[in-house]
């Protein structure tokens, strides 16, 4: 009789833990603390993303609604491809000991191809191995982001240039053990889901390359969930993403007269 007395609260307990699991499971610790620091590294898609209503501010914004305050670092160069990133890694992002650094780099690595200026795949290969190495020493986790779409098109022939560098970023991410956020798969399933009906090119970005508001959303979005949000909690961060007061640009234009 006591035998079963002091097996039934054995019983109870390992139910509870069993149906509790999955709720456990599904959320997820995100990867960056209050207090900490966040760097952005990349070219002209993250300089813009730095801006009011870019994909940096969206995640800045997203982990502020869960109450995470980090300090950003914002290191994105217009134009700049690989090479120039890992020659410039050291005086804009690691001296300001990041614990976290997001890379978005390998758009103008191959667009940059086109004018004879563009970065090998062995090259890329290995300035981006160097700049996470470099970057780990140094104790910031990596977050790499595949490259975004060159056009709206991923039948065109710089996207099909794009797909090798890419599928390195993600066996890399594999290799050395970084979060990935996978924002070209992103991009190609979010421009799937517009109506056939709607003219194409400009539906995430407002050239072709450098991201719209929705197209930052994108961005953001796929990033937050790879630092650790769930899609619900991005769901309610959208909402109120979308409610923000926009800039005026008249208010700009005054202020550049002055």
């Amino acid at each position: 009789m006591n035998q079963i007395r002091f097996i039934k609260p054995i019983i109870f307990v390992c139910t509870l833990l069993i149906a509790t699991l999955p709720l456990m499971a599904g959320k997820a610790e995100i990867a960056i603390k209050s207090g900490q620091k966040i760097a952005f590294l990349g070219d002209s898609i993250t300089m813009a993303g730095a801006r009011s209503g870019g994909y940096c501010q969206f995640v800045l914004f997203a982990l502020k609604q869960q109450g995470i305050e980090v300090e950003p670092v914002f290191a994105g160069i217009s134009g700049h491809k690989s090479n120039q990133m890992l020659a410039r890694l050291d005086k804009d992002v690691l001296i300001h000991k990041p614990n976290v650094m997001t890379l978005s780099c390998g758009v103008n690595d191959v667009w940059h191809g086109e004018r004879g200026r563009g970065v090998s795949l062995e090259d890329y290969k290995k300035n981006i191995t160097s700049i996470v190495e470099k970057a780990e020493k140094a104790g910031a986790s990596v977050v790499l982001l595949t490259a975004t779409m060159i056009k709206e098109d991923q039948s065109n022939d710089l996207n099909q240039k794009l797909k090798p560098y890419n599928e390195f970023l993600r066996s890399l991410a594999k290799e050395k053990k970084c979060l990935l956020a996978d924002l070209n798969k992103e991009m190609q399933e979010a421009l799937m889901k517009f109506p056939e009906s709607e003219a194409k090119g400009k539906q995430l970005t407002n050239d072709g390359v450098h991201m719209n508001a929705l197209g930052n959303i994108m961005m953001g979005r796929g990033l937050g969930k790879t630092l650790g949000l769930t899609d619900e909690q991005l769901d309610e961060v959208e909402k109120k993403w979308k409610a923000l007061p926009k800039p005026d640009p008249k208010k700009k234009k005054r202020k550049k007269k002055k």
